[in-house]
């Protein structure tokens, strides 16, 4: 048998199992169950609320559990063990139970919703849901959702963290789904965080390798225009230094500006005025006439070097 095809039968036998028990053990506060296959046998771990009822008098009811298993699923030395839930409102499967059972026997949907939800958080949840789907007070079906706390919808917290139970109340109108979601009060989530008074942050701040960053810095070279120079600054110049320095400055800023003032030769608006535009177009359209006969010069005298050749 593939893969795939084991997975799905091992989860289909796990579902029937935890229906059989939920119809067996439902008045001894069935709260869900763990099975895992060992060489010596099959290991079934039963959360119940009333771990007596489940055992029965003598161990005659937990015998016929076990032969019951070993005939309508084909196990292999089944080996149960019945545990007690300790708080049995932090237990989705339990209050999803006792939630419809309290709408079977007549209860306000509403009021039976804020009471166990109250009860769920009392006990010390971080956070709950309870959703009511179907016919809860008239013909028209509809979703009915109380919410107290903090929850996870989806991603790994949702599976891992978030307990989920589904119960059913048989109303005369119709079925009352009841699904109810509890994160339990030690359940770590990945988004928790907490805030220390009075502590030094250098007791949580990690050394780094490399060199701080007071060295960095005092290791930065100076200015690009400072490096090939070798200055020698002194604290305290004299007065006549800074006023060589100054005359020196004063010297070099003036020669570069005549340099500049001989180079560039700027047009005055009397030049301007006095250029001709007509003369101007004279001698563009002569040098023109001057290139398109050179041209036509060259081209006849290749045509005639040609017919020459042919002939």
């Amino acid at each position: 048998m593939a893969d795939e095809q084991q997975f799905i039968e091992d989860g289909l036998q796990r579902t029937q199992i935890d229906e059989f028990f939920a119809d067996e053990l439902g008045r001894a506060g069935y709260g869900g169950m763990d099975v895992a296959k060992t060489p010596m046998g099959t290991q079934i771990v039963l959360k119940a609320e009333k771990p007596g009822m489940v055992i029965g008098k003598g161990g005659k009811n937990i015998r016929k559990i076990t032969t019951e298993l070993e005939d309508r699923f084909d196990l292999d030395d089944p080996q149960i063990d019945v545990q007690e839930v300790d708080e049995p409102d932090l237990n989705a499967r339990i209050v999803a139970d006792r939630l419809g059972n309290a709408l079977e026997r007549g209860w306000y949907f509403r009021k039976a919703g804020h009471t166990t939800i109250d009860r769920i958080m009392e006990a010390g949840a971080k956070g709950a849901e309870i959703v009511l789907s179907g016919k809860v007070t008239g013909a028209r079906s509809r979703v009915e959702k109380f919410n107290r706390g903090y929850i996870k919808h989806n991603g790994e917290p949702a599976e891992d963290i978030v307990d989920s139970g589904v119960g059913v109340a048989v109303m005369k109108l119709g079925t009352i789904g009841v699904r109810v979601k509890i994160i339990p009060p030690n359940a770590e989530l990945p988004d928790d965080f907490e805030i220390y008074e009075d502590v030094e942050v250098e007791d949580y701040v990690a050394e780094t390798d490399g060199e701080s960053v007071e060295e960095l810095l005092e290791g930065e070279p100076e200015d690009e225009s400072v490096e090939g120079a070798d200055v020698e600054v002194s604290d305290e110049p004299d007065d006549g230094d800074e006023q060589v320095a100054d005359d020196g400055r004063d010297e070099e800023t003036e020669v570069e500006e005549e340099v500049v003032a001989e180079e560039v030769d700027v047009p005055t608006d009397e030049d301007v005025e006095d250029v001709d535009v007509d003369e101007l177009e004279d001698a563009v359209d002569e040098e023109l006439d001057e290139d398109v006969e050179a041209e036509a010069e060259e081209l006849m005298g290749e045509m005639e070097d040609e017919e020459d050749d042919e002939e």
